[in-house]
């Protein structure tokens, strides 16, 4: 767990910690919000493996259990068997979570190849049961240059078909190579503060989603097919 000692440039007297009771939520779920990270470069110094790092922090010390997906030898799609034990990992823990956060470099206006083969990899549906659907979402971006939104606007789009609840705000980090130090911490910034407002954010619409997601994404038509027929159709070979 994730003290706030581990966080030093936050000011503790400002830092708050989402909870049922401030949302509103008198009853419910009362365990840790699950939130899966997923960055988008296999550099030795990945800024965006750092910032995801930064945001798996901030997410403990506000309550949540967190897991971050190693993407080195994770094959790319289609290469290998879904039972290729990186892809089975990456989908039982898609499968785990509650909500995610996707942080991908900007390469040549887009995001990386290795963050959408991790999406990629995620199916719409297991056995009838779509592993992201009503899920929450957070996506961050970091730039090698100036500030810019390519990435995250991508992301988002890849969020709805992903049939998730991406969350209002959004991080983009300019010059990722100057707001780290070198013990690899991010620097106090207006960036970082951004990072901070993304994830209790995205801690608060997990609480509020939780427990109603599977009323909030229930839809006429899917009712109308089996599990078997569903399955069929969203995991088709040829589109």
């Amino acid at each position: 767990m994730t003290t706030l000692d581990d966080l030093p440039n936050l000011d503790a007297n400002l830092f708050e910690i989402p909870n049922l009771e401030r949302l509103g939520l008198t009853a419910g779920n009362t365990q840790a919000p699950k939130i899966l990270l997923l960055y988008g470069s296999l550099r030795e110094r990945s800024f965006s493996r750092l910032a995801t790092e930064e945001a798996a922090r901030l997410l403990n010390a506000m309550g949540a259990e967190t897991r971050i997906f190693d993407p080195r030898e994770l094959p790319l799609p289609d290469t290998e068997d879904a039972s290729h034990p990186k892809v089975e990992e990456l989908r039982q823990l898609a499968q785990w979570s509650e909500g995610m956060v996707w942080c991908s470099p900007e390469r040549h206006g887009a995001m990386t190849g290795i963050m959408k083969a991790q999406i990629d990899w995620i199916p719409l549906a297991l056995g009838g049961v779509r592993p992201t659907q009503g899920k929450t979402l957070a996506v961050m971006q970091v730039c090698g240059g100036s500030q810019s939104f390519n990435t995250v606007n991508q992301l988002r789009i890849l969020g709805r078909w992903m049939r998730m609840l991406t969350i209002p705000n959004q991080s983009s980090v300019p010059k990722a190579f100057k707001e780290f130090d070198d013990n690899d911490r991010m620097k106090a910034s207006p960036f970082y503060d951004r990072i901070v407002d993304v994830m209790e954010e995205l801690v608060k619409f997990t609480l509020l989603v939780r427990d109603r997601s599977s009323l909030l994404t229930d839809r006429y038509s899917e009712r109308k097919e089996s599990a078997e027929e569903l399955s069929k159709r969203v995991n088709q070979r040829a589109i």
